[in-house]
């Protein structure tokens, strides 16, 4: 306390002054202390096997020596570093977005051991770190590094051998569920943002029907049937544009010479006339998907293939004895919400023991907001990752367990 007429403090106040700045400082030293002590973490190499390795990282409850339940993220597809980094450009931001991140030091934070791991040949944010391993990718041997990073988390001494579950997101819930019918120690499965079907049926949605239904519900204006140069420019500029799924920059140029735009080449030889979607668009559609899963030249063609070759997941799902948490968000455009319900479907065709689905409305792929077009890959909301937990943490699933 001042003393208005001396401007300084008394022996006695300075003194309960000072003990109470100590204190403060004292409990603002332990609340950092706390805060930077709720979770640990060691970073790990896997040996995949043929020469080559990647980095992983473990997170820890920082109180207490376990064991922990362990849980292993396999991520989605392309270039995915073991945050599952996404960079700005889609995540309808300034910022990027690590969703495995998130989950790792949640659930870590609630007390369990999270396993996440780099892609062979990627780094940190996607960093290519050895193009030939990436390219020749496949379902194969993104399954064995999945199986070489469970075999890591549950040798780490903090591991719950006898509880470990497996999330899995978009490919990774491909993979996920093929890990747990093999690996009878998986006692859950997280399956997030689930295909249903081959991997050849979600690629066609994601670059023909869902491109041409934009068209004719966005692009076209006035719903004849047909787009004209300036229905399409309208789509110029909008919030989110480069992650439409249909991009007007695909479909018109500037004229060097008058600044007006036209249509390429490419999709009308009249530069200024009316395209139809379904006359004209549609086969360049089709045409662009059919060079993108056919041409062995196209990266990423062995991988397409070594998928296109699986069984449909709803054919095999039934097979899986762990626990199955199914989450999606209802404005997924990438894995639409209709997957995961006909594996549920199924899961109850066959009388599965324990399995649940959850759909989020508003949500999208990385169960981040979402409109029904735009698809920003934003970080995951907080009441998805409570509803993980309060799954994972559930009687019901300890129940099980022990049975």
């Amino acid at each position: 306390m001042i003393f208005p007429e001396r401007g300084r403090l008394s022996t006695q106040h300075s003194k309960t002054f000072l003990a109470c700045m100590l204190s403060a400082i004292f409990l603002l030293e332990l609340s950092a202390c706390a805060a930077q002590e709720v979770i640990t973490h060691r970073d790990l190499v896997i040996d995949l096997g043929g020469g080559l390795k990647t980095d992983a990282q473990l997170t820890l409850p920082a109180v207490g020596k376990g064991p922990f339940p362990g849980i292993l993220l396999i991520q989605g597809s392309g270039n995915i570093d073991m945050n599952e980094y996404l960079p700005p450009i889609v995540t309808g931001s300034n910022k990027p977005s690590r969703p495995f991140l998130q989950i790792a030091n949640y659930l870590s934070s609630r007390g369990f051991a999270v396993l996440r791991f780099n892609k062979r040949g990627v780094g940190l944010n996607g960093t290519i770190l050895n193009e030939s391993a990436i390219n020749n990718s496949t379902f194969q041997t993104y399954k064995s590094d999945a199986e070489m990073a469970l075999k890591a988390l549950e040798a780490q001494p903090e591991v719950n051998k006898s509880d470990i579950t497996v999330v899995g997101h978009s490919e990774g819930a491909l993979v996920a569920p093929r890990v747990a019918i093999e690996n009878k120690e998986v006692k859950k499965l997280v399956l997030m943002a689930a295909p249903a079907k081959n991997l050849s049926d979600i690629i066609y949605f994601q670059l023909v029907d869902r491109p041409l239904i934009y068209a004719e519900q966005v692009m076209d204006s006035d719903h004849n049937g047909l787009l004209s140069i300036e229905e399409v420019v309208a789509t110029i500029g909008r919030p989110n544009e480069l992650i439409a799924p249909l991009q007007a920059a695909g479909l018109v140029k500037k004229n060097n010479t008058t600044g007006a735009y036209q249509w390429h080449p490419e999709i009308s030889t009249n530069p200024t006339g009316n395209i139809s979607i379904q006359n004209d668009l549609r086969p360049l559609v089709i045409k662009q998907h059919q060079s993108f899963i056919s041409n062995p030249r196209m990266p990423g063609y062995r991988w397409l293939q070594s998928y296109f070759a699986l069984n449909d997941s709803i054919d095999i799902i039934g097979r899986v004895s762990a626990s199955i948490l199914l989450l999606n968000g209802e404005n997924d455009t990438q894995v639409p919400v209709e997957n995961p319900m006909l594996l549920e479907q199924k899961l109850m065709e066959v009388n599965h023991p324990d399995h649940q689905l959850i759909t989020y409305p508003g949500l999208g792929h990385t169960f981040y907001p979402s409109s029904n077009w735009i698809q920003p890959l934003g970080p995951i909301r907080e009441n998805v990752l409570a509803n993980m937990h309060e799954w994972l943490t559930s009687p019901a699933r300890k129940v099980r367990y022990l049975n």
